[in-house]
């Protein structure tokens, strides 16, 4: 026995040491990582060069993906920084593309060719009805009838410009005019920048103090690096790009002969048309290989924005795995402290003499320190509590509603625990089932059945619950002296021949020695339960009757005895009165 109960007091010990030492790595943890500023400003550098031939503008679409997430100082600095390039970017695109579609020559066939040759020559009429209105507009100031010539001018000028502006809607409208297309998505991008979204709200300085927000922030910021990652990759990539464009088309361009004015002189074939078009269309090829230089340059200042973007949130990261480490050691801390004081609490009631008491007490003490326990770490997972007065009161009336018989039924173990309530050992009687309480639980009062007390008072085996709202909302018996006195009662049958009186006399003498003492501590004990209610003290002295029957007279005799002895004391007394009556038998015969 000694050594279960050195391990039963052994496993408090494990448990603290468990948790002692996963406080002990906890508080490591968390001083390792304290040494962290996550708002440090980011380091200026220069950064080199980028290019691209189409108009992409995924560049300037991550960039403000990002931007909406920057939520310090210095993030938001790199997000300003990171739209102004992706925005130069693709601005220089646009020129170069909105240059090169301008250069692009009408097809010479199909219906864009048709409808190329009908601009071209509405252009031609629209030029010439132009210069028309303006000759006739200074002629009307001296010459009175060319003033019907200036109407009718204006009026067809107006007619060739609709129909100019419709055929060139319909060659746009076709795919044939890629410069107008290219305007048309230039200004959408201008309309864009102008209802673009403002940057993110600045987020609170430091760590979140509640571990959900802390473990919330942990995660947008792992998914925030990976982004920023990829931007990176993606600007980096771009650069590369256009980097390769721009040396295969510098390849070409050293490939392709070179035209000369003198050649003009050394070649009847060639004409001035010719070699001015050449001319125009090598000082393009340099236009577009400087604007490569300019969008490489840009791209690879993207990349080194988006790489100067990485060590915040990865000091960020490192700031909010102290908080998280933190509050993982303070929630350890409560448990290790919530442990100790259990433990402490369980030793002090150990050394006191009533068992009941200290069960009683023992059971409160752990609910309170639990409930404190779990109180403290809610607090440190979800913070202060922000709910409105009305929002809580919904919350608790709808668990009262649900949870109505567990709260009536905890409520009622405090009543059970009082002065007037039952403890272990009491002998009860609860909705009709008698029996000894061997467990007064939260929730549940426990009785070993004993059946009724006139019948037996032996254990039927067998264990009866019951939750503890009968406390409150019905009735139970209990023994209210601590002997557990109750009448048991006897009958015995007298043969008619003798004396029966005198018989009757002899088995109420011997009742009354037999059941003398307990007589007496049964008095004592109700005269201690009646004086507090102001009440008379009971008798405790055995009563006999006697009543008349086919086979003799019956004597009925009430005794007082304990509830657990009573079938003791009835053997006894049964075995006294054989012996009486045997003996009266023997003297009767002779």
């Amino acid at each position: 026995m000694k050594g279960v109960d050195r391990a039963v007091n052994a496993r408090p010990s494990f448990a603290v040491l468990a948790v002692a030492v996963l406080l002990i790595a906890a508080v490591a943890g968390w001083i390792f990582t304290r040494d962290v500023n996550p708002l440090r400003p980011a380091k200026k550098t220069t950064a080199p060069a980028a290019r691209v031939s189409k108009v992409d503008q995924r560049l300037l679409q991550t960039a403000r993906q990002l931007a909406a997430l920057g939520d310090t100082h210095a993030e938001q600095e790199l997000a300003t920084e990171a739209l102004r390039l992706s925005n130069q970017e693709v601005d220089q695109d646009f020129a170069t593309s909105i240059r090169e579609a301008a250069a692009i020559p009408p097809p010479k066939t199909g219906p864009l060719h048709d409808l190329a040759v009908q601009i071209k020559a509405l252009q031609a009429r629209v030029t010439a009805g132009q210069q028309l209105v303006a000759q006739l507009t200074k002629d009307a100031a001296s010459n009175s009838s060319a003033a019907g010539r200036l109407q009718l001018a204006s009026a067809q000028l107006t007619l060739d410009q609709d129909e100019l502006a419709d055929a060139q809607q319909d060659l746009e409208r076709a795919g044939g005019d890629e410069h107008a297309n290219l305007e048309h998505a230039q200004q959408a991008l201008q309309a864009a920048r102008q209802s673009a979204a403002p940057m993110g709200k600045l987020a609170p300085a430091g760590v979140p103090g509640a571990l959900r927000e802390q473990i919330q922030l942990w995660l947008a910021l792992d998914s925030r690096e990976d982004q920023i990652q990829a931007a990176r990759q993606e600007a980096e990539k771009k650069a590369a790009t256009l980097s390769d464009e721009h040396k295969q088309l510098e390849g070409k361009l050293t490939a392709a002969p070179a035209a000369s004015p003198d050649d003009q002189d050394q070649s009847d074939s060639d004409d001035t048309a010719t070699v001015v078009a050449q001319l125009r269309g090598l000082s393009d090829v340099r236009k577009t290989l400087a604007d490569l230089d300019k969008r490489t340059q840009i791209c690879q200042q993207l990349g080194n924005v988006y790489q100067q973007w990485l060590p915040l949130v990865a000091d960020r990261r490192r700031g909010v795995l102290h908080g998280l480490i933190g509050s993982f050691s303070l929630m350890l801390a409560i448990m290790l402290a919530a442990t100790v004081v259990k433990d402490i609490l369980e030793r002090i009631l150990g050394r006191q003499a009533d068992k009941r008491r200290v069960h009683q007490l023992s059971v409160v003490s752990r609910i309170a320190v639990h409930a404190v326990a779990a109180i403290l770490i809610l607090l440190v997972i979800f913070g202060a509590p922000t709910q409105t007065p009305t929002i809580i009161g919904l919350a608790g009336a709808g668990l009262t509603v649900v949870l109505k018989d567990f709260i009536v039924a905890f409520f009622g173990w405090f009543v059970l625990m009082g002065k007037n309530g039952i403890g272990l050992g009491d002998w009860v009687e609860i909705n009709g089932v008698g029996g000894e309480v061997i467990e007064v639980g939260i929730l549940r009062t426990t009785l070993l059945e004993m059946g009724n007390w006139t019948s037996t008072g032996h254990p039927t085996g067998r264990r009866v619950s019951f939750m503890n709202g009968f406390a409150i909302e019905g009735h139970y018996f209990n023994f209210s002296t601590a002997g557990q006195w109750l009448w048991d009662e006897l009958q015995v049958t007298l043969p008619s021949g003798g004396d029966p009186y005198r018989m009757a006399e002899q088995i109420r003498q011997i009742v009354e020695r037999e059941t003398e003492e307990d007589a007496k501590l049964a008095e004592q004990d109700w005269e201690r339960v009646t004086r507090q209610y102001g009440t008379r003290a009971f008798s405790a002295r055995p009563a006999a009757d006697l009543r008349p029957s086919p086979g003799g007279l019956v004597v009925n005799m009430r005794y007082i005895t304990r509830g657990p002895l009573r079938y003791e004391a009835k053997s006894r007394l049964f075995k006294a009165i054989v012996e009486l009556m045997h003996g009266a038998e023997k003297g009767a015969s002779v």
